[in-house]
This record gives C-alpha cells, structure tokens and sequence, in this order.
C-alpha cells in the first residue's frame, strides 16, 4: 500500500507546482482577488501549500511503512494520507470558491492526523 502513498507524493508535488504556477500568473497584481490578505488568495495559496507539504508527510510514511515489520497494519495510516493529500488542497480551493467549504476542513485534518499518530505508535511498538 505504501506505494500509494510515494505515488500520491509526487502527483502532488505536479500539482502543486501547477497551481504556484497558475496563482504566480497574477502574483503582481495587488487587487486580484481582493488583495494579498483576502480569504480567496490565502485559500488558494494554502492548497498550493498543502500539495507539498502532505506531500512530504507521505514520503515520510512510505520510508516508515518499509521499515516497519511485515504484518504491521499499515493500510488505514496509507488510506488516511491519501485523503489528505486529496482533501487537503481541495477543500482550501473549494474554500477560496465559497467560503463555507471551510466546514469540510476537518475531514483531512483529522486523516492526517490519525494517521500520524497511528504510524508513530507502529514505530513505537516495533522498537519496544
């Protein structure tokens, strides 16, 4: 499963480059979409972010579930990331659209850190 998450890594760090590319269209431009500090700029600048920094955290669990001994439960950690990684930056799009798409927040907030805190306890128990 683990292999999904290397997967879902990279496609995010595509598409996040697309969207820094997209948004930096209009970078220069102070009044777009109401100005530097507008919810629509911060929405899309942090799913922009989030492409990378989920990301990241997938990586992290793919060296991780590699090294974990065979039989570990990985696969609601690996599905939990996945969520993320796809959630994530589309709810804060999906935010920057219309504003009470903020409410979904909590549904990738909460994968990741589940599933954070699931992988740790794997790494615990297999070095204890």
């Amino acid at each position: 499963m683990p292999h999904w998450n290397l997967a879902a890594a990279w496609i995010g760090f595509a598409v996040g480059v697309l969207a820094g590319a997209l948004i930096g269209l209009r970078f220069a431009d102070p009044d777009w979409l109401g100005g530097y500090a507008s919810w629509p700029r911060r929405m899309l600048r942090l799913g922009h972010i989030a492409c990378f920094g989920i990301g990241l955290i997938n990586i992290a669990f793919a060296v991780t579930a590699d090294r974990l001994p065979v039989g570990a439960f990985v696969m609601t950690p690996s599905m939990l990331l996945l969520v993320g990684a796809a959630g994530m930056p589309l709810v804060c799009w999906l935010s920057a659209w219309k504003q009470p798409a903020r409410n979904l927040f909590p549904i990738p907030v909460l994968a990741v850190l589940v599933a954070c805190i699931w992988t740790g306890w794997l790494v615990l128990e297999a070095t204890l």
